[in-house]
């Protein structure tokens, strides 16, 4: 007997003591607006000790399967609460994605983690032969792995090292071989971030990329080395190439892809942007417009960026301001974690010596000592934590040049005068997928500190690991995020990390040369090389993929921010809404055919990055950067939605994600080194400004 709208909550508990039919409560409500809007917390899962990256549920929707930064899956029943197995993985670093094999009976798993390792699980097997059963094929992060429907045998997954690659449980359970390229269906030749397949055309495949594009392939035109027909061509089988008009030449990372239940839509996520809506079948866009001139001028004078110390998520969660209102409210620094106000010292510090610089440049004329450019780099491994670098560069001056101080000028004896530089100029340089650098240039005419002391400024290796997928510079971060408790990541001899391997294949001739920090070549010819090969490669793919469909924005949804963790699931529930995690610790939910926002729900004290809803009924699951899974069921009695304080958050999240697209997240240990050198030339700087001043009060006296 079908139930009447006015007994949702009743049949929502009959649902789960198994009195209705599975599907009775999907049919008759979801699709409707008061449906979303009487969502409630129903259950809250305790079962992992770190953020919970990756779930999933099975595919009668009994189960939860869950991974973890403590390297734990968990399959749950949401229902009683109760833990059905916690398989200790085999995983070194924190785990990304993880999925049930299809028609395996829940028994088979496939994992893949931080460190670019597959793990294929059998619940039935010991520890001891799953860890057996592992694929060291990627090069850096693995982000996602993606399963075919109704097949038990094949999956995908895809990497920081730029590849998509097929895997076939019939021809082996495990690859151990060294620069392994049996398996790669696709290289992207750029950090390819999340993979999508269509439900109802499972040979489409959907592949987003860091370069701000949507790719699909027909995957019966693709192949690997194992079958014998790849064709090492990053081209062959795009049938799609999808990229809204104002970031075809920016470099922001799609951060999930989803396929409508129909297989009609994709919905896409971008960092530091927003999320939008596309039909595969459009060709509405195809000429993709240049640079405008608020562009170009971007690119000629880039923003000054901030500083943030890792672990610091103090800009997350419900309760985060933006700097412009706690500025207005007066806000005391007593609250202020050490990690903030060792940043505000730093930022004064480089204010207080940009004026003084600027003071002497309009004074008195100097030469240059040799040696007084001094570069300061900050390198990380891809395997180290779970960040993903952009093919772009960003110079940033951290301390400005005084208003109206002369560029340049030619004092008495030809020398040349002051040109008032900043102190200190910050480079960040994310050329590669494996390195990124942020370089210091000390510019100071009368710096004169030796190798050594400058040598202090030096940032260690970051190799700290943590939660799920904290974003790069100039998308709000530097290295992987260090969430509450985040766990390490694999540590070689010594302490050391492990050096991550080659991100190309070395075969293909329009691979990147790989920037590796021993090497002995001139950087700049590394790197007017690397350059050169990337402008082949761009203007080759330009050219071979000018006949295929390029969709142009059907919808976009706004309000949510995206910018502190690289993976940040949207995704359809049913036909009519469209959702989505955020930095906010909120869940969005928006009309899917109009962008209006329908439904805001707090899911957690930093960050929401997971969203799953049930197979069938209307249930959604949550995680995040809390160590719980959340589930959620339209249980309130009458439909709610507070629009006065989702107009707060969205407010709040526009000035905040601008805020991060300025932010540079660096290690603890940079922070230090770079306080403890700027504080040794600024106690030299004073105690010479009192000598010089000492001497000119003695020849006054003469």
């Amino acid at each position: 007997m079908m139930s009447c709208s006015g007994n949702l909550v009743w049949d929502v508990n009959k649902r789960s003591i198994g009195y209705n039919e599975p599907n009775a409560v999907r049919i008759n409500y979801l699709g409707r607006r008061e449906f979303v809007q009487r969502l409630k917390l129903e259950a809250t899962l305790n079962v992992h000790d770190g953020c919970v990256n990756t779930i999933s549920w099975n595919d009668t929707g009994e189960y939860i399967l869950s991974g973890s930064d403590d390297t734990n899956l968990v399959i749950t029943n949401p229902y009683n609460r109760k833990v059905k197995a916690t398989i200790r993985s085999g995983h070194r670093a924190n785990i990304f994605s993880a999925k049930f094999m299809p028609q395996t009976s829940d028994q088979q798993i496939i994992s893949c983690s931080g460190d670019g390792i597959i793990y294929y699980t059998h619940t039935e097997k010991s520890p001891d032969i799953n860890r057996q059963c592992q694929f060291t094929c990627h090069y850096g992060t693995a982000y996602e792995i993606m399963t075919v429907p109704n097949d038990p045998y094949t999956f995908l997954s895809c990497g920081e090292d730029g590849t998509v690659r097929w895997f076939d449980l019939r021809m082996k359970t495990s690859c151990t071989k060294e620069d392994c390229k049996d398996d790669i269906l696709i290289n992207c030749r750029r950090a390819a971030t999340s993979i999508s397949i269509c439900p109802l055309v499972p040979y489409y495949l959907a592949v987003g990329c860091s370069d701000s594009s949507v790719r699909i392939y027909d995957r019966r035109m693709l192949g690997t080395r194992a079958t014998g027909n790849y064709m090492g061509r990053g081209t062959t089988g795009m049938c799609v190439r999808f990229v809204p008009a104002h970031l075809s030449n920016k470099l922001c990372r799609v951060t999930s892809l989803c396929y409508s239940g129909d297989g009609q839509e994709v919905l896409v996520s971008y960092s530091s942007d927003y999320i939008y809506l596309f039909d595969p079948k459009n060709d509405q866009a195809r000429e993709l417009k240049g640079p405008s001139e608020e562009r170009r001028e971007e690119l000629r004078q880039p923003p000054v960026k901030r500083l943030r110390l890792r672990g610091d998520w103090s800009d997350t969660g419900p309760r985060a301001r933006p700097e412009s209102e706690r500025e207005r409210d007066g806000e005391q620094s007593q609250n202020v974690s050490l990690m903030q106000r060792m940043s505000d010292m730093l930022s004064r510090w480089f204010e207080e010596a940009s004026e003084a610089q600027s003071s002497r440049g309009t004074t008195r004329s100097q030469t240059r000592p040799r040696g007084a450019s001094e570069a300061v780099s900050v390198e990380r491994s891809a395997g180290a934590s779970s960040i993903k670098e952009k093919t772009q560069s960003v110079s940033a001056s951290v301390a400005g040049t005084s208003p109206g101080a002369p560029s340049s000028s030619t004092g008495p004896g030809g020398s040349r005068a002051s040109t008032a530089e900043p102190v200190l100029s910050l480079h960040y340089s994310t050329e590669g997928t494996t390195t990124s650098t942020i370089k210091l240039d000390f510019t100071d005419e009368c710096l004169t500190a030796s190798p050594l002391e400058r040598s202090q400024v030096v940032g260690a290796e970051d190799t700290s690991g943590g939660c799920r997928r904290e974003q790069p510079a100039g998308e709000g971060g530097y290295g992987g995020p260090t969430g509450p408790g985040g766990q390490g990541v694999p540590m070689g001899p010594g302490g050391q990390s492990q050096p991550s391997r080659s991100n190309q294949d070395s075969d293909d001739s329009d691979d990147d040369p790989i920037l590796i920090p021993s090497a002995r070549r001139s950087a700049a010819a590394r790197i007017q090389e690397l350059f050169r090969r990337r402008k082949e490669r761009r203007e080759m793919e330009e050219s071979e993929t000018q006949n295929i469909r390029r969709p142009s924005v059907k919808m976009v949804y706004k309000g949510h921010r995206n910018s502190r963790t690289m993976i940040k699931e949207s995704c359809f529930w049913g036909n009519n809404f469209v959702m989505s995690g955020s930095d906010c610790g909120h869940i969005f939910i928006w009309d899917r055919h109009t962008g209006e926002h329908l439904m805001l729900l707090e899911a957690d004290n930093h960050v929401v990055n997971c969203l799953q809803p049930h197979p069938y009924d209307p249930i959604l699951a949550s995680s995040g950067i809390d160590y719980d899974i959340k589930v959620w069921s339209p249980l309130e009695v009458s439909p709610s939605f507070n629009r006065v304080l989702a107009d707060e958050v969205i407010t709040r999240n526009e000035l905040m994600l601008e805020e991060t697209r300025n932010t540079i997240t660096v290690p603890a240990s940079f922070m230090l080194r770079m306080l403890a050198s700027l504080n040794h030339i600024r106690t030299d700087r004073l105690e010479g400004d009192r000598s010089e001043g000492s001497g000119q009060e003695n020849e006054d006296e003469q």
